[in-house]
Order: C-alpha cells, then sequence, then structure tokens
C-alpha cells in the first residue's frame, strides 16, 4: 500500500499562484509514476500531470501546459504542483496519484492509489 498526504489548496485570486504538494509513504518501491487528477463540480475528471518516481520526465494535460509545473523531492518522496496563471477554470478538488502503467499515461484507472483530495478556488 501507498499512502498519499496532500497539502496547499486554498482561495486564490485569477492570476496568481499556488502550490500543491503530495507526500508518499508506505511500499512505494514498485510506483513509476505519481501526479494529479482535478475535478470540478458537474465535469469529469481531468488529468493535470504526472512525474516519473525518478524525476526525470513529467507530462501535463492540454489545458495545463505551460502554466503548472510538477517536480518531485526524491529525498523526501513529495511530489509539488506549482500553479501560476491560474484561472477560475481551474477551480476544483485536486486529487494526487500515484502509480501509472507506461510513460504519458492519462488513465485515472491507471493509478492506483490516490489521496483525499485537497479544495483549490480560483476567484475572478
Amino acid at each position: 500500500q501507498v499512502q498519499l498526504v496532500e497539502s496547499g489548496g486554498g482561495l486564490v485570486q485569477a492570476g496568481g499562484s499556488l502550490r500543491l504538494s503530495c507526500a508518499a509513504s508506505g511500499r512505494t518501491s514498485s510506483t513509476y509514476a505519481m501526479g494529479w487528477f482535478r475535478q470540478a463540480p458537474g465535469k469529469e475528471r481531468e488529468f493535470v500531470g504526472a512525474i516519473t518516481w525518478s524525476g526525470s520526465s513529467t507530462w501535463y494535460g492540454d489545458s495545463v501546459k505551460g502554466r503548472f509545473a510538477i517536480s518531485k523531492d526524491n529525498a523526501q518522496n513529495t511530489v509539488y504542483l506549482q500553479m501560476n496563471s491560474l484561472r477560475r477554470e481551474d477551480t476544483a478538488v485536486y486529487s494526487c496519484v500515484a502509480g501509472a502503467r507506461y510513460y504519458l499515461d492519462r488513465e485515472a484507472s491507471d493509478y492506483d492509489y490516490w489521496g483525499q483530495g485537497t479544495q483549490v478556488t480560483v476567484s475572478s
């Protein structure tokens, strides 16, 4: 089992920045990647981005490319989601995930472990 604990959500104005953190613990040795999904009320779950366990490669959803960046502190087994130029449409519950089957994997079902989710609200 892998446990994921997120932090850093909150309220921010449009155009602002916010950073989410996700600490992983437990049996992480077989984890291919960590990442983030989000879901807004009334909308489908959306892939945000992911990073390989080594931290060497990242990939992103189309709606956040160029604005969001994922990084990893390997010593702390912690992944960060830096969100810049936030828009109202970025408002959602953001969930940290671990798992994946391959590079560029965007399928929610391929991520075996999920955090509890953290709310991000962008106001105009």
